[in-house]
């Protein structure tokens, strides 16, 4: 059940991430590393509290430790402004158009979604991808995103199964145990 965005705006989400992180061999897509998942939870960030800014930590408990990224940090009064800006956008409000007024990722989102058309999850591939062409400043925002959500930890709502870390090789975070001296040469 998505947190912010619509059943509707979550499935083009999905949609457009396995354009962007296509499934290819044995490696799952954009749509199956739960990007939509995470971009919902991201552009609904405010609804939890503490808002789900920044997971706690230091230790996920992936490898040993005291697990601490499922608990989400208390922002600041000046991190709270910042992400909430960036966000939900300047809305008008003084203390948020410091550097003049700011269009939010939710607006950005809505949008962009809006702008790809009713029927993006059902057009065929060629099609989708054209859409996304022709919204280059949505496609990049939704891109980045994507990326962050296919591969950043788990706790976010993406990276499902830890699967994004695996189509990349990538043995993710392994405090507390760390990289012995043999496993740190071999990465030169």
């Amino acid at each position: 059940m998505p947190v912010w965005l619509t059943e509707h705006e979550h499935a083009v989400v999905a949609a457009a991430a396995d354009r962007l992180i296509p499934p290819y061999e044995e490696h799952p897509g954009g749509a199956a590393l739960g990007v939509a998942d995470y971009v919902d939870a991201l552009l609904g960030a405010f609804e939890f509290d503490p808002p789900r800014i920044w997971a706690g930590g230091p230790f996920s408990g992936r490898a040993g430790g005291e697990g601490g990224f499922d608990r989400f940090m208390e922002l600041s009064a000046l991190e709270e402004l910042a992400w909430r800006t960036r966000i939900e956008g300047s809305k008008g409000m003084i203390e948020r158009e410091r550097n003049g007024a700011v269009i939010g990722w939710q607006q950005q989102y809505r949008e962009g979604i809006a702008a790809l058309g009713r029927d993006f999850c059902d057009v065929a591939p060629d099609e989708q991808d054209a859409r996304l062409a022709a919204h280059r400043e949505f496609k990049a925002l939704l891109y980045a995103q994507a990326c962050e959500g296919a591969y950043a930890a788990p706790e976010y709502g993406g990276n499902r199964g830890l699967r994004g870390w695996a189509a990349i090789q990538y043995d993710g975070d392994v405090q507390p145990r760390g990289y012995t001296d043999e496993e740190v040469a071999g990465r030169e």
